[in-house]
């Protein structure tokens, strides 16, 4: 490190990477974003131009040499997480990987040695534990002011159709993966427990170019889980809704429950003459959870600085995995399945 800087390289210039690219360019302290590696030789060329960086490169292994970088940002397909973060550990970088963390729990146990063994940090980018909205709910529960807790309750559903990559379930691991591993890790962070069982269901309502080629697809799912310390949960994911970017938690407890999201971009209704009401529902998890991606990102520096653990490790991120690949299973078969 260079003047108490953590030097940084983001491997994976799309949409989530540049939203950790920019911060880290320019709002997270203690940090200086050095370099970008992207296979699209057009992603690479207009990262560089609006970081003002001059570090490019289309191989990340040419990434992995540059000595001066100290941690780099996974922000690619989920199949090339493993081989990219084992590549990384080796080469003495930090990692923040966004999730999936992987496409199987034995990836991600490769990842947690590979880390072990070359002393190096590991976080997985859950973001919606450093959101301020659920930190509180999370001081609420622990304070037991809602009593204990029996149920937890969340949903992700996104406007945009998937892209076509996303069709093959062996290699994206679905919805489940891309679009709930946010929702299974809110459950496990606020019933303080593991998965003990999980009966999921999916369906292909929205993507009928998928149905022949990938008849194993699905754009919906519903998936409800039991706990080992015996609380309940239930999740249910969408992409293609249209509408609009629909993330929200309901915490039941014995003496409570907590409502958690909001919907709207900004905060204005209009109600006309006609008796109806208009509100502009928000269209993108950047604008929602963008204060959370910063505070995460300000962590991950913080934790290489100060020589800690991450507050979400390796072992969170495989742990929704596990549940993906179970999810996954039980669509499939039809049955109950038991972690």
């Amino acid at each position: 490190m260079k003047n108490g800087k953590v030097s940084l390289g983001l491997i994976g210039a799309g949409r989530a990477g540049m939203i950790h690219a920019r911060n880290f360019r320019a709002a997270v302290p203690n940090a200086a974003l050095t370099a970008v590696a992207d296979p699209c030789r057009e992603n690479v060329q207009a990262a560089l131009q609006e970081l003002e960086i001059e570090k490019g490169y289309e191989d990340y292994r040419e990434l992995l040499k540059d000595e001066e970088i100290d941690a780099v940002i996974i922000v690619t397909p989920t199949k090339y997480h493993c081989e990219i973060a084992v590549e990384a550990a080796r080469a003495g970088k930090h990692i923040l990987c966004e999730k999936p963390m992987a496409i199987t729990v034995e990836e991600c146990e490769i990842m947690e040695e590979a880390a072990a063994r070359y002393h190096v940090k590991l976080q997985v980018a859950f973001m919606r534990r450093f959101d301020s909205a659920f930190m509180e709910a999370r001081s609420v529960v622990d304070a037991g002011d809602i009593g204990d807790v029996v149920m937890v309750r969340s949903n992700t559903r996104g406007p945009s159709i998937p892209k076509p990559w996303m069709y093959d379930i062996s290699k994206s691991n679905g919805p489940l993966a891309e679009v709930n591993s946010h929702d299974i890790d809110t459950l496990r962070w606020f019933t303080g427990s593991e998965f003990k069982t999980v009966y999921a269901m999916g369906g292909n309502y929205r993507c009928p170019d998928a149905r022949e080629e990938f008849p194993d697809f699905y754009d919906n799912v519903i998936l409800s889980a039991g706990f080992e310390n015996g609380m309940q949960g239930m999740i249910d994911g969408a992409q293609g809704v249209l509408y609009g970017y629909d993330a929200r938690v309901e915490i039941l407890g014995t003496r409570g429950c907590i409502f958690l999201g909001k919907t709207q971009e900004r905060p204005i209704t209009v109600c006309r003459s006609d008796m109806h009401r208009y509100e502009s529902f928000t269209n993108s998890w950047k604008f929602l959870f963008k204060d959370a991606y910063l505070e995460e990102d300000m962590d991950f520096v913080d934790c290489i600085l100060t020589d800690r653990e991450p507050k979400v490790t390796g072992h969170d991120g495989k742990m929704a995995v596990k549940v993906v690949n179970a999810g996954n299973l039980s669509i499939t078969s039809g049955k109950i399945i038991t972690l």
